[in-house]
């Protein structure tokens, strides 16, 4: 069976962005990443396999325009 988790920027300061993420669009929990470290952490505390799909979409966002995308989908 696949996953589909869906991520979308909810704010953004000079040191850190945070998305609000969740399978199948549910939106249901919120990323961190600092933007020095690209330290990444969950609010919830859980950083499974549906926040570290988002950060890695994120991050290659990132490498690939230069800036935090507005939104992110990964689908497996």
């Amino acid at each position: 069976m696949g996953m589909m988790v869906t991520g979308r920027k909810v704010s953004e300061t000079p040191d850190a962005v945070r998305y609000e993420f969740g399978l199948d669009r549910q939106f249901d929990r919120v990323l961190t990443i600092d933007k020095a470290t690209w330290q990444a952490s969950a609010e919830d505390g859980r950083f499974d396999s549906a926040a570290g799909a988002v950060v890695s979409k994120i991050k290659r966002a990132w490498q690939e325009q230069g800036e935090f995308p507005p939104g992110v989908v990964f689908a497996s």
